[in-house]
């Protein structure tokens, strides 16, 4: 039944595809579809607006108007279903997919061809583990245990040329993208991994542009969520592929 009251409205000529309100939405009103943040039910929005100061380019803003009144039961059923969703599709692909078998393996040693000069050493990975998707690696995975977390945005390790040399040899790495992914199964991802691994620190690496900016607050809510607080930093890579800032943040 339709009620005028207050509810959210995105401009999407002014999303950026950041994720942070869905980051902020703990309805799960809003999701980041094909780049751009959605109202998915009206239903979901209680038209608080907590998202508002999330959103770095002002493309949202409470407003009244006729719409679906909220629903706090289609509220919990919908987080309870998505969460299903998840937890169903990790189980499903971990005993049925390659690409999700877990597995840990030593990353290789230095492989330098006699034949090359020193300076062009051809480096071996420093891969340790098999998944690396966010959200095809289990909370129970044997390798998060005591881990040196690394959170790279998918474009990382195509942009920085030594990302292997730099930032993974001795960590265990988490891969996805904030912008087109389910933010909210991120941070509930992330929530559940801290809850049940001994996670020593985590380091995020993210591109400079904006989307990827809210992979740090994902990571951050998920800590929060799950009631820890872990040394982390946040590394910066520009589009030619250096780092531009190094930032201890406050979990």
């Amino acid at each position: 039944m339709n009620t005028l009251r207050k509810i959210i409205e995105i401009d999407e000529a002014l999303c950026d595809g950041c994720g942070e309100c869905a980051s902020a939405c703990a309805e799960g009103a809003i999701q980041i579809i094909d780049g751009k943040a959605r109202l998915i039910k009206e239903q979901y929005c209680d038209g608080l607006g907590a998202c508002l100061g999330e959103c770095p380019t002002g493309a949202l803003k409470v407003i009244e108007r006729e719409a679906e009144e909220f629903d706090e039961e289609a509220v919990k059923e919908h987080l309870q279903t998505r969460e299903g969703h998840a937890q169903k599709a990790a189980a499903t692909m971990a005993c049925g997919c390659p690409s999700a078998q877990i597995e840990s393996f030593g990353p290789q040693p230095a492989r330098h061809a006699h034949h090359e000069p020193a300076t062009q050493a051809s480096y071996a990975s420093a891969l340790s583990h098999w998944p690396v998707q966010i959200r095809l690696v289990p909370p129970t995975a044997p390798f998060l245990n005591g881990a040196h977390l690394l959170v790279a945005a998918d474009c990382t390790p195509v942009a920085y040329p030594h990302f292997h040399r730099d930032f993974l040899e001795g960590k265990v790495v988490l891969v996805g993208c904030p912008k087109f992914d389910d933010t909210q199964a991120y941070i509930q991802r992330f929530a559940d991994i801290f809850k049940t691994a001994h996670v020593k620190d985590v380091t995020v690496v993210v591109m400079e542009v904006p989307c990827c900016q809210g992979l740090p607050v994902i990571v951050k809510k998920g800590m929060e969520l799950a009631g820890k607080s872990i040394p982390l930093e946040q590394i910066t890579i520009s589009r030619r592929g250096e780092v531009l800032e190094r930032e201890r943040l406050v979990a």
